[in-house]
């Protein structure tokens, strides 16, 4: 990842906008839509080329994202070594050089970020909290997990994410960044998450937090552990979040889905990767079933409302679609939207991507209405 890389995606910020394009009407739960949101030009991007065979249907803005991130000349992911595959191009990187190249106004920042180390099981964690500029408090909390497939990324890259939440919801978030692999084999990760929320539930009032108010949202491996943190909070009895959202989840261990098979070569995530993040996170494939990591396989009753996105050109769209009728089987309160046209990792593309921003506006008012 490029050292500016926090400094330059700090600066970005989203609105929250009314999507028309999302239908109109109140939603009961367990409801799904299927969005496709306003493409208007804002900004003029155009696609140097033709839609990708693995995507036909992309959006304009969303395909170039892709052809920038595909002009770094990385090698694939799949073929690196951990330490390798973190130094290449993040789609971080493709919108904010987009962003540059089209001199696209970063929005001032609304709020305020600050580090902190805690305690966990033989390591310390780092977290990122951002606190809302406006106003003294106490505000809703959100405990954010990125994504990365347990190996990759970390709290910069995900930074667009966690700000527009916290910016949007009006919430102090605080992003974790718990230990990856290989270096720290299953369970390591989970752990450290379940970890990271004790702390906040017990330091809410410290962050400006509403200890009543709790909420957690991850994106990818990120939303496999937002969920396994309500499954642990529930069976070890302490507060369970209020509320989650979960963007395009891991949720099970089945590489041939529909989805799977359909968006096999799709960028920036592909059939091949997700193999590769399995094999260097799990200490055995078998660990795969564990319904820690396969969610489909877990005791699901009891968890709060949830709320999950997917995407249209993804392989793990039908791990959100799986997760999502699985819950609703349990007596979980489920609304889910799957955004057309645009692939994994749209989530934080707020800046110059319609579906992204939709969507976080449409993760948004789930969680404020979670929090009244």
């Amino acid at each position: 990842m490029k050292n500016n890389l926090f400094k330059f995606t700090a600066a970005i910020c989203t609105v929250a906008i009314s999507v028309s394009a999302c239908s109109s009407g109140d939603k009961s739960a367990n409801q799904t839509d299927s969005i496709m949101a306003d493409s208007a030009k804002t900004v003029g991007l155009k696609p140097a080329g033709p839609a990708p065979e693995w995507g036909k249907t992309i959006k304009p803005e969303m395909q170039v994202v892709i052809e920038k991130l595909a002009g770094y000349g990385d090698k694939p992911i799949e073929t690196l070594t951990a330490t390798e595959a973190r130094k290449n191009h993040t789609p971080t990187d493709a919108v904010m050089d987009l962003a540059k190249e089209n001199n696209v106004t970063m929005p001032e920042s609304k709020v305020d970020t600050m580090g902190k180390d805690i305690d966990v099981s033989g390591a310390k964690v780092h977290l990122r909290i951002y606190t809302p500029k406006a106003g003294n408090g106490p505000f809703p909390v959100i405990v954010y997990y990125h994504g990365g497939g347990f190996v990759i990324a970390n709290l910069d890259v995900y930074n667009a994410s966690a700000q527009g939440l916290a910016e949007q919801v009006n919430a102090v978030v605080v992003s974790v960044a718990y230990r990856l692999a290989p270096e720290n084999k299953f369970p390591t990760a989970h752990n450290d998450s379940f970890a990271a929320y004790e702390w906040v539930v017990k330091h809410a009032a410290d962050l400006k937090g509403d200890p009543a108010k709790i909420a957690v949202v991850g994106e990818s491996a990120g939303g496999n552990l937002a969920a396994n943190v309500s499954i642990a909070a529930r069976d070890k009895k302490i507060m369970v979040p209020v509320h989650e959202v979960l963007v395009y989840p891991i949720a099970q261990a089945d590489m041939n889905t529909e989805s799977y098979k359909m968006y096999a070569s799709a960028k920036p995530l592909n059939k091949p990767m997700m193999g590769w993040f399995t094999k260097h996170y799990l200490n055995t494939m078998i660990e795969a079933q564990d319904p820690r990591m396969s969610l489909v396989n877990a005791d699901l009753k009891g968890l709060p409302p949830t709320t999950i996105i997917t995407a249209e050109i993804d392989p793990l769209h039908d791990d959100g679609v799986m997760l999502g009728n699985k819950l609703s089987a349990a007596g979980v309160k489920v609304n889910s939207r799957n955004y057309e046209g645009v692939t994994h990792e749209f989530f934080g593309m707020a800046l110059l991507v319609p579906e992204a921003k939709a969507a976080q506006a449409y993760a948004a008012e789930q969680l404020k209405e979670a929090f009244k």
